[in-house]
Order: structure tokens, then sequence, then C-alpha cells
């Protein structure tokens, strides 16, 4: 049985954050999972035995086995003559995001049960953070799903596209959390402001990231940030010899070089949008998520071209991923800041 209702926009908002700073850890942290091949090192998804790593030998026998059975470590691993220490590292990584993952759900399920019993939650926030919680429980499915399509004598890698639905899921939950928040400070500093609506520049800037962000979760699971090493070319070339043998749709879904040259050059379209948003999110009395917005792409291009002139040097190839989720935020925020601005004044 709840508490009378007394909302408390401010600490809901200051929670929310928190969770988004965790999703902006974990993303990173998914980063590294991938950068190191380490995310089909655990071949089992045990939501409650799981937490524990191996803690003695024989236990880290059984996982090593069961690592061995599948192509990853047959074709490539194997080959390179991975030992049961080299095996702990990669575990390590995969364990640790899936522990965080795990932290994540019960940072946002039990203060939202306290919240709620408290009757601190506003009028008409239920149905939204019900939401964020539903798509933390999605989220984790997606990375189980995206696993499991490694697991097999087959592939070496996990399917690109499970890859992508993982972390664009996880960005647009981060969204959601700073969208949310935002329309909870609101509320805090006005007890009368309503929720923010996306503006049709909003709208368009956010679809145009998204499909920066896609192309991005594609280079990363075909691994085609290798299929060039040199900026602006490719090979000495503007355009680069995408394979059309099988296909248009191939080309554009599976081709690394194809893709490499999308996610390099794409990038331009979102950030004239994304210069624009954040003009206009000034102009509505915002200036520091302009400046968020502007800082984090310049950021982020810098670390692409970086990432691609060093042959994809790990730390730089995480900070790009970890940044990229500050510039969903930044995004999230200036659009918020132009929907607040446009329903007050309506």
């Amino acid at each position: 049985m709840s508490h009378s209702s007394n909302p408390q926009p401010r600490a809901l908002a200051t929670w929310l954050l928190a969770v988004a700073l965790l999703v902006g850890v974990i993303v990173g942290i998914g980063g590294i999972t991938r950068l190191t091949e380490s995310g089909l090192s655990i071949t089992e998804w045990k939501p409650v035995t799981g937490t524990l790593p191996p803690l003695n030998e024989a236990q880290w026998q059984v996982e090593f086995e069961a690592y061995q059975q599948i192509g990853e470590f047959q074709q490539v691993a194997g080959p390179q003559g991975m030992t049961l220490a080299d095996y702990k590292f990669i575990y390590f990584w995969e364990w640790f995001h899936r522990l965080l993952g795990r932290v994540i759900g019960l940072a946002f399920a039990l203060p939202l049960a306290w919240f709620w019993l408290r009757g601190a939650i506003p009028a008409g926030y239920k149905p939204r953070l019900l939401a964020l919680l539903a798509l933390g429980g999605l989220q984790g499915a997606l990375g189980w799903l995206m696993v499991r399509s490694g697991l097999n004598t087959q592939m070496t890698d996990v399917s690109h596209f499970w890859l992508s639905a993982h972390l664009v899921t996880a960005l647009f939950t981060l969204g959601g959390l700073i969208w949310t928040a935002r329309d909870l400070l609101h509320l805090h500093a006005e007890s009368s402001a309503a929720a923010a609506r996306l503006s049709p520049l909003a709208l368009v800037t956010l679809v145009i990231l998204f499909i920066q962000l896609l192309l991005g979760a594609w280079v990363a699971g075909l691994n085609a940030g290798h299929a060039s090493d040199t900026w602006p070319l490719m090979s000495g070339q503007l355009l680069p010899q995408a394979g059309w043998d099988r296909g248009v749709l191939h080309a554009f879904t599976h081709d690394p070089f194809l893709l490499h040259w999308l996610h390099r050059w794409w990038a331009w379209v979102a950030v004239a949008a994304l210069v624009v948003l954040a003009r206009h999110s000034k102009a509505a009395g915002d200036r520091p998520a302009s400046v968020m917005v502007h800082s984090a792409f310049g950021i982020q291009i810098i670390l692409g071209i970086a990432t691609v002139m060093t042959g994809v040097a790990l730390w730089l190839a995480v900070a790009h991923q970890v940044v990229g989720a500050l510039l969903v935020a930044a995004t999230a925020w200036a659009a918020n800041r132009l929907g607040w601005r446009q329903r007050a004044g309506s």
C-alpha cells in the first residue's frame, strides 16, 4: 500500500541521471568486451548463479572446455594458441559486462519500487518509467540473443544485426533516461510544466543520428574498421571497391568496405543536423546543451579518424564508443529543451 502522494521530481531526476551514467559506463565496457573478442567466452546464460565467476581450477576447466566447442575457438583462438590464462582474461570482460548489466537492473528497479510505494512519482510518469524498465529487460534479452548467435561451430563472431540491436537499444534507453530526467527537472522548477514534445527538427535529427549509430554498430560487428587505415581516402580511393555481386541489399548490410565508407561520410550529415539542433536549443535558452552537442560531435569525429588511422587501437575505439553515448545524451538533452520550449509556447 502506497503512502499519500508526495511527488519528488528532482529526486527522481537525480536517480535517472545516475542510472544514465551507469548505462554510459556499460556501453564502454561493452566496447572493451567486443574489441578483446570476449563476448563469446561465456557460453551459457545463468541469471543468478552466473553472478559469480568460476571459483576453482575445476570450474575454470569446465568453462574453458565449453568455449572450445564453438567456432571462435576452433577457427581463431585455438589456432592462435589460447591458454587457460588467456581465456580467463576474456572471460573477465564478458562476466563484468553481464554483472554491470545486473547492477543497472537493480539500480533502476529497486528505487523505482521505493519511489512508487512512497507516492513520489508525479502523475503521468509511471507508464514512462515502466517503459524504461521494460527497455532494460529487453536489453538483457537482446544481449543473450546476440551471444547465442555466435555459439556454433560455423560462426567466429556474433551476428552484427544482433549486436546493432543490442547497442542501439542501450543508446535509446540512455536517451530516454536523459529525456525523462529533463522533464522531471522542468517539473521541479515549475509545478505546472508539461512534458516536452518531440519537435519535427529533433525527430529528423534523431533519425539521422540513429542511422549513423546503426552504421557504426554494423562496422563494429563486421570488424569493418580494419577495412582502411587511411583518411580521408580508402586504399587511395574516394569510393571503395564494394562487392555488388550478391546484390545491392547485401552490399549495404554486409560489405565491410561500403559500410566503413558510409559510416565515415554519413557522419557529416549527422553533424549538419546536430549543428542546427544545437543552435535552436541555444536560441531556446539552453546554451550548455548547445555546447555539449558541439563538443561531443567534435571529439567524436577526432576519435573516429584517430581510430581508423591507428588500425582500431583498442582504447581509441572504446573512447569513440563512449563519446558516441555522450553524444546521444547531449542530443536528447538539447531535443528535450527545444521540445519543452515549443510546448510552453503553444
